[in-house]
């Protein structure tokens, strides 16, 4: 019974945070009208934001506080709860 319960926790944690945020709320939320998981556009790459901000240990609050910001994000029409979604997938590439 305790192998079930540690292998449900295990599940459990593997699919919440990152996982739950995908290109397609990326694209919803705006997003992929300037960026891109692989190349810059208008701005960088999801995968060099993740680049740039490993190993940093205030980058989730960072970028999700930066994504709040109009003046840096106008474009971003995600939630907070869907920023720090996000945030956490992009800081996982």
């Amino acid at each position: 019974m305790k192998r079930i319960a540690i292998a449900a926790t295990a599940i459990l944690a593997l699919t919440a945070g990152p996982v739950l945020a995908s290109p397609e709320l990326a694209k919803s939320s705006g997003c992929t009208n300037c960026h891109d998981v692989e190349k810059k556009k208008v701005g960088p790459s999801f995968k060099s934001i993740a680049e740039k901000y490993k190993g940093k240990a205030d980058a989730e609050a960072t970028l999700v506080a930066e994504l709040g910001d109009p003046k840096k994000h106008p474009a971003n029409k995600a939630s907070p709860e869907d920023r720090k979604t996000l945030v956490k997938w992009v800081l996982s590439q």
